[in-house]
C-alpha cells in the first residue's frame, strides 16, 4: 500500500486517541489556570498577575514565550506557591492524570521537586505520598471514564541546591510506592550534573533509574557529563546533541564521537519541541533537530515538557510536528515505542505495554481508512435483475 491509497496522514482526532508515551512533563507545569486561581484564593496567595483564568492562560504563555530559560523558570513561582498543601498537591496531581488520560496519554512519567513544597509544614515524605495518591485517583478517574493510563513519578533535585542526595535517598524509599526513578532540574549553565555525583554515585549502587535535564540550554560538555561522568539512563532533551552533527552541502551527514555514542548506545532523547522554541533551542518546528533525529534513528521521544506554559498537549506536539514534517501514524507509532522502551517500568510491563496497548491501538487507527472508503463508494444499491 501507499502513502497516497492508505491515508496515513493522521487527522486531529486520530492524533488524540492514538496511545501516547509521555516521558518529561513537570508536575508544577501543567496545572490548569482555573486551578491555580482556586488554589491561590484557599491559600491566601496574592502574588497571581491575573485572576481570570483564560486570561491567567494566556499570561503564563506569553511570560514563557522569551526565548530564555531562565525567564520561563521564573514562571514557576506562582504554581509552586499554590501547591504547598497535600490537598493541594493531590488536586494537582489528580487533575495531571485525568488530563494526559482524555489527551490519549496510556502512560506517563511526570516529575516535579519535593524540596519546593515544604513551605506549607509538609515533609518530604508526605509530599511523596499526596502525590502519589492524587495520580491513583486521576487513574481510577479515568478508568471511570472509559480511559486507562499509568503514571509514574519522578522525583527531581534542583541543580542549583544542595539535597541532590536526600532526595535521590527518597527516590529510592518509594520505588515500589509508586516512583520510577530521579531527575535533576533548573538552570545548566553554572550548574554542571557532576555537582550531584554523590546522588547519582548512590543510585547506580541501588541499582535504581535517573534521567538528567542536559543539553537544552548548555550545550555538548551538558551531555557528555551527564552521561560519562553520571551514568545517566536518559536525556532530559538532550536537543544540543545536533551540535555533534555536520549536514554536508551533498545531503550526506557526519556524526561526531558524542552523537555516534549517544545514538549506538540508544540513549533517549526526552525532546520537547514547544519548549525548545520558547527556550530559544530551535526556530521553529521544521527546524527542530528532532527532524533529523529521527532520520537518524536516534532514540527520540516526544514529550510536553510544561503543559501550561508552552500552552500544549502531546496531540498538539504531534500535530505540530505531522504538519512540519510529514509524519504518519506509523512514525507516531516509531515515536511512542520508544518512549515506551526507554521507561522505567519492568521490561515486562513495557513489553506489555507496547504489543497489547500501543501497537493494536495504532493497527486501529490504521485501518480506518478501509470503513471510510467502503462507505464512500456504498452509496446506491443495484436493482434486482
Amino acid at each position: 500500500m501507499t502513502s497516497q491509497s492508505t491515508p496515513n496522514t493522521p487527522t486531529p482526532d486520530q492524533i488524540r486517541r492514538a496511545p501516547k508515551v509521555l516521558l518529561h512533563d513537570h508536575l508544577d507545569g501543567g496545572l490548569r489556570p482555573g486551578t491555580i486561581v482556586e488554589l491561590a484564593r484557599d491559600a491566601g496567595y496574592t502574588g497571581l498577575p491575573e485572576t481570570d483564568p483564560d486570561k491567567l492562560g494566556v499570561w503564563f504563555a506569553e511570560a514563557a514565550d522569551s526565548g530564555s530559560l531562565e525567564r520561563y523558570l521564573e514562571t514557576f513561582s506562582h504554581t509552586v506557591a499554590v501547591m504547598q498543601t497535600r490537598d493541594a498537591l493531590i488536586r494537582v496531581a489528580r487533575e495531571c492524570a485525568e488530563d494526559l488520560a482524555e489527551d490519549g496519554v496510556v502512560y506517563a512519567e511526570v516529575r516535579y521537586a519535593p524540596e519546593q513544597h515544604l513551605d506549607g509544614g509538609l515533609s518530604l515524605e508526605e509530599v511523596v505520598e499526596a502525590v502519589n495518591e492524587g495520580f491513583r485517583q486521576g487513574e481510577l478517574l479515568a478508568r471511570e471514564g472509559g480511559r486507562r493510563i499509568r503514571v509514574g513519578a519522578l522525583l527531581t533535585a534542583m541543580r542549583h541546591a544542595a539535597r541532590a542526595l536526600e532526595i535521590a535517598e527518597l527516590a529510592n524509599r518509594y520505588r515500589d510506592l509508586g516512583v520510577v526513578g530521579f531527575d535533576i532540574a533548573g538552570a545548566e549553565a553554572g550548574f554542571p550534573p557532576t555537582r550531584h555525583l554523590d546522588a547519582f554515585e548512590y543510585l547506580k549502587r541501588e541499582n535504581n533509574h535517573f534521567t538528567i535535564h542536559a543539553g537544552e540550554a548548555f550545550g555538548l560538555p551538558s551531555i557528555w557529563q551527564a552521561l560519562q561522568w553520571c551514568g545517566a539512563d536518559r536525556l532530559g532533551h538532550g536537543v544540543r546533541i545536533i551540535d555533534d552533527i555536520q549536514v554536508q552541502d551533498d545531503g550526506t551527514v557526519k556524526l561526531g564521537r558524542l552523537a555516534s555514542y549517544v545514538r549506538d548506545k540508544r540513549i533517549p532523547l526526552e525532546l520537547c519541541p514547544s519548549s525548545n522554541l520558547q527556550t530559544g533551542a530551535a526556530d521553529s518546528y521544521a527546524e527542530h533537530p528532532i527532524g533529523l533525529l529521527r532520520r537518524l534513528h536516534f532514540r527520540a521521544t516526544v514529550n510536553t515538557d510544561n503543559r501550561l506554559m508552552s500552552h500544549t498537549s502531546m496531540s498538539s506536539e504531534f500535530e505540530h510536528l505531522v504538519e512540519a514534517f510529514g509524519y504518519s501514524l506509523d512514525d507516531m507509532q516509531w515515536f511512542s515505542v520508544n518512549a515506551m522502551k526507554s521507561a522505567f517500568i519492568p521490561f515486562d510491563e513495557r513489553l506489555a505495554m507496547i504489543n497489547d496497548v500501543i501497537k493494536p491501538g495504532y493497527a486501529e487507527l490504521k485501518s480506518e481508512w478501509l470503513f471510510r472508503q467502503t462507505a464512500s463508494t456504498s452509496g446506491s444499491v443495484p436493482e434486482e435483475s
